[in-house]
């Protein structure tokens, strides 16, 4: 059953919404001001929420702003209730990103059909995002449905780049957004000395250059294959269009950006506190997590890049996990044997 979530000012209308909707099957929620409402959303997420314009405490523009900007809530569809003549809300309220609007006094068929039209959209939307070449160009056909998005363009060049090859290099201007279609990638930046430091590892269904496409800044790193792959271009004006425009598509890469700033704050700790042992540990768990199990290979350059040490290093940290029963390494090749305990060596 669909939970929604009603924040509404006026008892009467409040009330009336309640039961039409639990009568609907649906498990209703109410808050009787924007403030409440919000707190209600962060701490139990609804299916959709059904939102009053003016309101005390918060009015309904502050609850979406509010909500759009939280990971968890940025993603849950939204509905005004507004009078018919406030026209003017009601423009407001879509430019903020709205996906719908109930006008009061409402028609309980019209308010049915609403709900369960942008319940189905945003359930095809998240379900169509596979982590596949075919999911993303499903996801993107349903999100580009919306009137707005009429003109999105249906060229996305799909290109193959083979071991090593450079995806894009630092300090050149973003063009497009990349979908790793297949294949695995690594970002990675070279210091003055010429030493790599690897800042992230990617692999298919992920996406990489939209910190910089976003912030219009040329970009802050490399990218390279690291075995064979598969990158879809998706343009630039294509993504900015569903990015400003299709509250779904934007959602996701709001969780993006913060795993992303997430995992690099917790790597510059590592950097600055765990011992060489536990970094290696740490990026062979890294490693194993992007691939189908924990038997990988990796050039021992990628890893000590990972790391943030000299070959040397990681190659004597290698040899005593081996030695100690961790990890197998037959022609290159490298075995986690015990993933929990490699997950919990101590720094």
């Amino acid at each position: 059953m669909k939970k929604i979530l009603i924040i509404e000012d006026t008892l009467e209308v409040r009330e009336n919404l309640a039961e039409i909707l639990e009568l609907s099957n649906y498990i209703v929620e109410t808050a009787e001001n924007g403030k409440i409402g919000v707190q209600k959303a962060i701490a139990n997420p609804p299916d959709i929420i059904l939102c009053d314009v003016m309101m005390p405490e918060l009015d309904g523009f502050g609850v979406l702003k509010i909500l759009d900007s939280k990971p968890t809530t940025c993603d849950i569809p939204f509905i005004f209730l507004t009078a018919k003549a406030d026209k003017l809300d009601i423009r407001k309220g879509m430019n903020l990103g709205a996906d719908d609007y109930i006008t009061k006094p409402f028609d309980d068929t019209e308010l049915l059909d609403a709900l369960e039209i942008r319940l189905k959209k945003s359930d095809r939307i998240k379900n169509s995002f596979d982590g596949t070449a075919s999911g993303l160009n499903s996801f993107l056909n349903e999100a580009s449905n919306d009137k707005i998005l009429e003109t999105m363009s249906e060229e996305r060049e799909t290109k193959r780049f083979r071991k090593k090859d450079f995806i894009y290099e630092e300090d050149q201007v973003p063009k497009r957004l990349y979908f790793i279609a297949s294949g695995k990638v690594k970002t990675y930046k070279i210091n003055e000395w010429g030493k790599e430091l690897i800042t992230g590892l990617h692999e298919q269904g992920d996406f990489i250059g939209y910190q910089d496409l976003v912030m219009n800044t040329k970009y802050a790193e490399n990218a390279a294959a690291i075995e064979e792959a598969e990158i879809t271009y998706i343009p630039k004006d294509d993504f900015f269009g569903l990015l400003y425009n299709n509250r779904d598509f934007a959602a996701k890469f709001i969780k993006m950006l913060t795993g992303n700033v997430k995992e690099k704050e917790e790597r510059l700790l590592s950097l600055a506190y765990n011992s060489i042992r536990k970094r290696v540990a740490e990026a062979l768990v890294k490693v194993a997590s992007i691939h189908d199990g924990n038997d990988f290979s990796i050039l021992r350059d990628d890893l000590a890049s990972i790391v943030g040490t000299a070959k040397e290093s990681v190659i004597r940290t290698l040899t005593d996990f081996k030695n100690e029963g961790l990890i197998s390494i037959e022609k290159g090749s490298i075995k986690i044997l015990d993933l929990e305990e490699m997950k919990n060596l101590p720094g």
